[in-house]
């Protein structure tokens, strides 16, 4: 299947990719610039949620520790292995964040667990993400819209389960979002450049 018609196989994109499919860094940032909003001037905060200290919890830091890596210019990224976002400092940080960017809109990512035939998957989707949800932790939903990836099986003992999770398969998860934010970051960073363009071309054009 082509790249095009795996895309747009499901209406507003595909929204389950497996981190090690055919171009799924691609994937993942078509998926999330058709969602980001039009307004250019709006903040972008990325709120990556999760600890090191649990294997399978620590997806949300690794992308953003790989994001800051990167440099990203388009989007305010918010928790890494150095300063996690985590339950016990969640409200607190969403508080900080809302006071230094108003209006911000918020991609909130997370680790999740789901179905065996879904470990693997990166799940992008309009919505907040509920973190702390698999292991019956009552945290506030982070997001306008969510990555998840679903790093090991649901169903008993969660929180075992997230702390024998391989870090391999998390390692590689982390590295195809961040990989597909950046994507984005740099489709971003054109539209910005050439909405430049425009406003230049109109404010010059009858001299």
């Amino acid at each position: 299947m082509s790249l095009k018609s795996a895309f747009f196989g499901q209406k507003g994109g595909k929204e389950r990719i497996f981190h090690d499919e055919q171009d799924a860094s691609t994937l993942v940032a078509m998926r999330l610039t058709s969602l980001l909003p039009s307004n250019l001037s709006q903040p972008i905060a990325i709120v990556c949620i999760g600890t090191d200290r649990s294997t399978g919890d620590s997806l949300g830091p690794l992308v953003g520790t790989m994001l800051k890596e990167k440099d990203v210019s388009s989007f305010l990224v918010y928790g890494t292995l150095e300063d996690p976002i985590h339950a016990m400092n969640l409200q607190e940080k969403l508080n900080m964040i809302h006071s230094l960017h108003e209006n911000a809109f918020i991609i909130g990512i997370d680790a999740c667990l789901g179905r065996l035939k879904s470990v693997g998957a990166i799940t992008i989707g309009e919505g907040p993400v509920r973190p702390g949800a698999g292991v019956n932790k009552d945290l506030p939903p982070v997001g306008d819209i969510h990555i998840t990836g679903t790093v090991n099986v649901s169903g008993f003992m969660e929180f075992f389960v997230l702390q024998n999770t391989r870090l391999h398969l998390v390692m590689n998860m982390a590295k195809t979002i961040a990989n597909g934010i950046y994507e984005a970051d740099l489709q971003l960073m054109r539209r910005i450049h050439l909405a430049k363009l425009d406003m230049n071309h109109e404010k010059y054009k009858f001299f």
